[in-house]
């Protein structure tokens, strides 16, 4: 769907963005993620054909931005951070004006009367777009970004600003369009990327320093494979038959926690998941697993892991080991 290929941006001596390369396939959910600075931004604006590249190439759903840029914008839904909205017009007013000036041909009453329908904006249809609250008027934003039902979204902190009711509202709503459109998710609140994207590409000083699910980029920066469980039963048995299993380094018992519940560190070999082996050997032993996780890092972690400037300068061999044979997954 999109096929981003060697991009790169230079403003004088600035280089914004350095040859970076990835593809997105129909029917994915990508946060998009770097800190102030990093190139995200002008990722998104040449995807969107509001810049242009210095080197490089993008096409989306087959079309190239610079050689077909109509039919490439006419595949694009765009919601800036700040809604591009006219406050001095009705929801009504506004949906017309874009769908006039998108040039839309789908039937005009129904077609907008299904996006807002999608959106939940039908109670506020006639009310002046001044009026409306902040998660509303994000809404409002996301439908516009919908007229002409584009096969790809870009949506730029979409809930910035937002409650916390407004911002699971927002969030479920990006998440149903995730099963129609293609969609790219800029946000600096990670655990709302971590919810709703399958995959999420993490961009500093105009590379891409990481490109993966949430999980596998965690695991990838986790110094250890390690489980930490709660089993009800014996101690001693519990424990041998854990060291006992393929794939065990070493294991580690924390005591009595709860009457007659142990806790456990059960350490891994390199590569192996260890989750369903131990939920089998619990399930045959009667030993109820009352609680299981793992010591991966949170997204959070990862973020500021692969962004800080101690792990850029030295950490570039790690990261490319995390990119490798992940682009275009």
């Amino acid at each position: 769907m999109i096929e981003v290929k060697n991009l790169t941006k230079q403003y004088g001596s600035n280089l914004a963005l350095n040859h970076i390369s990835f593809s997105l396939e129909e029917g994915t959910i990508l946060g998009f993620l770097g800190p102030n600075g990093a190139g995200k931004s002008t990722t998104m604006n040449i995807i969107t054909g509001y810049i242009s590249p210095t080197e490089g190439s993008i096409t989306v759903d087959g079309f190239d931005t610079l050689e077909n840029p109509l039919e490439a914008k006419k595949r694009i839904g765009y919601l800036p951070e700040i809604p591009p909205l006219y406050t001095d017009m009705t929801v009504k007013e506004y949906l017309n004006f874009m769908y006039d000036l998108k040039k839309v041909k789908l039937p005009r009453k129904e077609h907008i009367e299904e996006i807002c329908s999608l959106v939940k904006i039908d109670d506020v249809y006639h009310r002046l777009i001044a009026n409306l609250s902040k998660g509303y008027r994000q809404r409002v934003g996301i439908a516009q970004a919908l007229l002409g039902n584009p096969p790809v979204l870009i949506l730029d902190e979409p809930t910035v600003g937002l409650d916390p009711k407004q911002i699971i509202e927002i969030r479920n709503l990006i998440k149903g369009l995730g099963r129609k459109h293609t969609v790219i998710l800029s946000s600096h609140i990670l655990s709302e990327v971590q919810a709703v994207c399958e995959r999420v590409i993490v961009i500093n000083r105009g590379s891409i320093v990481a490109d993966g699910t949430p999980d596998s980029l965690a695991h990838s920066l986790s110094n250890e494979n390690r489980l930490l469980l709660r089993l009800e039963g014996e101690e001693e048995p519990i424990k041998y038959a854990l060291q006992a299993m393929n794939g065990v380094k070493e294991v580690l018992s924390y005591g009595e926690k709860e009457p007659g519940v142990f806790a456990f560190s059960v350490e891994s070999e390199e590569g192996i998941d260890l989750r369903r082996s131990v939920f089998a050997l619990a399930a045959r032993n009667d030993w109820p697993i009352l609680s299981m996780k793992n010591t991966d890092l949170t997204l959070e972690d990862v973020f500021l892991r692969l962004t800080s400037d101690l792990y850029a300068d030295q950490g570039s061999e790690h990261s490319s080991e995390i990119l490798d044979g992940k682009e275009g997954a």
